[in-house]
């Protein structure tokens, strides 16, 4: 005779929520003072041209933070789509559409983000 629970013991959890939690408080912690430089920035260059936009983001420091920025935004949003949808949608092959489709957005989004603050900082 064995104990019913012995054949469940390892059987459970992917142990996977609680790195996925605090990878969600991590980034949003991290968007704080990021948003802060948004909004200065956002203050700094209202009512400005063009060229002093581009001369601003062209700044390495400025360059550097506007991408941890849009890469911050990008990856917090994944994994918060991703728990809306795991735990919205009950259809399989849905939920995994919706999980490729999220990661593919976040990933194309993240990717022409850096792309264009990289061509500005160029000077393309």
């Amino acid at each position: 005779m064995q104990n019913p629970l012995a054949k469940a013991h390892g059987s459970g959890s992917a142990q996977e929520g609680t790195h996925h939690w605090w990878m969600q408080r991590l980034s949003s912690v991290l968007l704080l003072p990021l948003v802060a430089w948004l909004i200065y920035a956002g203050v700094t260059l209202a009512g400005a041209d063009y060229g002093t936009a581009t001369a601003f983001i062209a700044q390495p420091l400025n360059s550097g933070i506007a991408i941890l920025l849009a890469l911050t935004v990008f990856y917090h949003a994944k994994l918060g789509l991703q728990v809306v949808v795991e735990d919205y949608v009950h259809t399989p092959w849905l939920e995994v559409g919706m999980h490729l489709l999220i990661k593919l957005f976040a990933l194309l989004g993240a990717l022409v983000t850096f792309l264009a603050i990289l061509r500005i900082t160029l000077g393309g």
